[in-house]
């Protein structure tokens, strides 16, 4: 712990940097952007579920703006561990500690998220965070990526209801990292406090996703949520 409340010190400059513009490219709702600004129809948080995502411009706005909101919120998350590593890159102390670069990864994904579900350009009234989070996950490593995405397809191939299995893999994220990151701990002889860290931060992440759902968790124990047909 004493290691990460250094880091957090002697690289608080860049550490604000990082995620600001992490927050910031979070920030940018292509759902929003296709629906209202692109294709002229109504902003996507007055339509169907009122969620500026892509399930509901799917159903709501059609396939054009739907896809162009799959791949800015993918993209996004990319863009920001990019960026959030090229900018860590300008200090040649954090480029050498493996440890450090990952603390700050885990925390512009979490920013980058905490911009997609509440952004300032849009009156703080976003998405849930779940392509953007996939995106995350797949820079900051792969094979919690795979993961996420196979509980994501399992659970919507076996319950066809998109929010199921995106509370499911939201909470996957941070056991995914857990066990991930505890089998890399005894291989390697590494550091615990490393593994604790980047699960406490991950857990975050998914904790923020899973209680942006709390409208579907209400109408799934309602029984009225939504399924989906996936021939259609």
């Amino acid at each position: 712990m004493e290691s990460f409340l250094t880091i957090f010190q002697q690289h608080l400059v860049i550490l604000f940097i990082i995620l600001s513009v992490s927050y910031l490219i979070g920030g940018i709702n292509f759902s929003i952007l296709a629906t209202k600004r692109l294709y002229g129809q109504e902003d996507i948080r007055n339509m169907g579920s009122g969620n500026a995502g892509f399930t509901n411009v799917l159903r709501s706005a059609g396939k054009a703006p739907a896809i162009m909101t799959f791949i800015g919120d993918f993209a996004k998350g990319v863009l920001a561990i990019w960026i959030s590593k090229n900018i860590a890159r300008l200090d040649f102390s954090l480029v050498t500690n493996n440890e450090a670069m990952m603390y700050l990864m885990f925390l512009a994904g979490f920013a980058c998220v905490i911009g997609h579900i509440y952004p300032c350009f849009f009156g703080f009234r976003g998405g849930k965070g779940i392509l953007t989070g996939w995106a995350i996950t797949l820079l900051i490593d792969w094979r919690i990526f795979f993961t996420v995405i196979l509980v994501f397809i399992f659970l919507l191939l076996f319950v066809k209801i998109v929010s199921v299995a995106s509370i499911f893999a939201a909470a996957t994220y941070p056991v995914a990292t857990f066990t991930f990151y505890y089998m890399d701990f005894n291989k390697f002889n590494g550091n615990i406090y490393y593994v604790l860290i980047c699960t406490s931060i991950a857990f975050m992440t998914g904790l923020l996703v899973i209680v942006k759902h709390k409208s579907n968790i209400i109408r799934l124990f309602s029984g009225t949520e939504n399924r989906i047909n996936l021939k259609r």
